[in-house]
């Protein structure tokens, strides 16, 4: 096979418990997003729209709906991943079955799939961002400084930053400290979990599993030990990590402002999605939408503010449905009020139930989340910050009527 300059590995494995009980059965870059998208949709358009043609991506947690996904997506769009997306799960090997025991053992476990390529270089993604970059542009930077190791980098807010691997550089942008989502951050400086590699030098630190296991916890300070030159690329673009659910409300919030439209509305960046449905969105003549993103084949009586309704969901009359994201396949039915909620996929909400709204407080609401497959009885109040598992039923402990 030719040799590749750079080809790719997306690491799509994550659990994302802290996105319970969305992720309950469902991988996290698997999420629906954005009215018709899904989150690994952007990593893989970046791939695609940088011209990096050769995808690796490695997964582990609750697959199926995402292998599923990733296969709509290559029968759609298999004349332009040309060098083609490769699904690599855990497999048993010589040495018996073993899961991926970090990011970088995921990597090592996947060695003989990148050295059919031979490429010199390896660029290392994450799954579960909201963002759009060209890769080639962090590849003309990794050059000119002669690195070894060139990592993505954001300014996040001090009070998120624990959240991240933490980096300080000099003024060459060469990293000179790095830490490992520390308790006391000592800059807001943080990694966007994108890594390029020279693939000979990483290849060296992959080969000592007994210690190496992560990037971020082990190689990278590996690397920094032995004086490796590890640079910083710093992103100036809208970046969203995807990591707790307050993040995945906030990011469809976003796509409601001027940056998010410009994310998704973009002829020249196009964001590339497996989502097939035909059928056309429904308002009625009664409906009143504002600033708000309505996927395709969704039905809406009610009234839709500030809010993301994905494909073949139904809102129906006298309802209101604010600062919210509504999953696909979702039904509300009449006289509802739903603010800063998050309604899961296949849920089904009776008549004249409240959710997000507390008794005589209404700011700051932090956000009520129903899970996936749930069913909602009617007459519910839902207080905000409330989080209901996924298939359950939940019926009033007594009835409430309104006016």
């Amino acid at each position: 096979m030719n040799k590749k300059e750079i080809i790719a590995v997306l690491l799509a494995g994550g659990k994302g418990s802290r996105l319970e009980p969305l992720t309950k059965n469902t991988a996290k870059p698997a999420l629906p997003f954005g009215a018709q998208y899904r989150i690994i949709d952007f990593t893989l358009s970046n791939c695609t729209n940088s011209g990096i043609d050769t995808i690796g991506v490695l997964v582990q947690y609750k697959p199926f709906e995402l292998n599923s996904y990733l296969n709509k997506l290559m029968l759609r769009f298999h004349d332009i991943v040309k060098g083609g997306l490769t699904i690599l799960p855990p497999y048993s090997g010589n040495n018996g079955m073993s899961w991926y025991k970090g990011t970088a053992n995921a990597v090592f476990h996947n060695i003989e799939y990148i050295e059919q390529y031979n490429p010199e270089y390896l660029i290392v993604l994450s799954g579960d961002h909201i963002y759009k970059m060209n890769y080639l542009s962090m590849l003309k930077f990794h050059k000119e400084k002669n690195a070894d190791v060139t990592i993505g980098v954001v300014p996040v807010p001090l009070k998120e930053a624990s959240r991240f691997g933490i980096l300080d550089t000099d003024k060459d942008y060469r990293i000179i400290e790095f830490q490992e989502k520390p308790e006391k951050p000592k800059s807001c400086l943080a990694s966007m979990g994108i890594y390029i590699y020279k693939w000979g030098v990483l290849k060296r630190y992959l080969s000592d599993q007994d210690e190496l296991i992560d990037f971020g916890k082990n190689v990278i300070p590996a690397m920094l030990k032995n004086n490796e030159a590890l640079y910083a690329y710093r992103f100036n673009g809208y970046w969203k990590d995807i990591g707790v659910i307050e993040s995945y409300w906030e990011a469809h919030m976003d796509l409601l402002k001027r940056d998010g439209i410009r994310l998704l509305y973009d002829r020249n960046w196009p964001i590339y999605s497996a989502c097939l449905s035909n059928l056309p969105q429904y308002v009625s003549q009664k409906a009143v939408i504002k600033n708000s993103l309505i996927a395709c084949g969704a039905c809406i009586y009610g009234t839709v503010i500030n809010s993301i309704v994905f494909e073949n969901s139904y809102i129906g009359s006298g309802t209101v449905v604010k600062n919210s994201i509504i999953l696909p396949e979702a039904r509300i039915g009449k006289n509802s009020r739903i603010e800063k909620g998050i309604i899961g996929s296949n849920t089904i909400i009776q008549d004249n139930v409240r959710i997000g709204y507390s008794q005589g407080e209404k700011k700051e609401l932090s956000i009520a989340v129903i899970g996936n497959n749930c069913h909602i009885s009617e007459g519910m109040i839902i207080n905000n910050g409330k989080i209901l598992d996924s298939a359950e039923n939940y019926y009033p402990v007594e009835n409430v009527h309104y006016a």
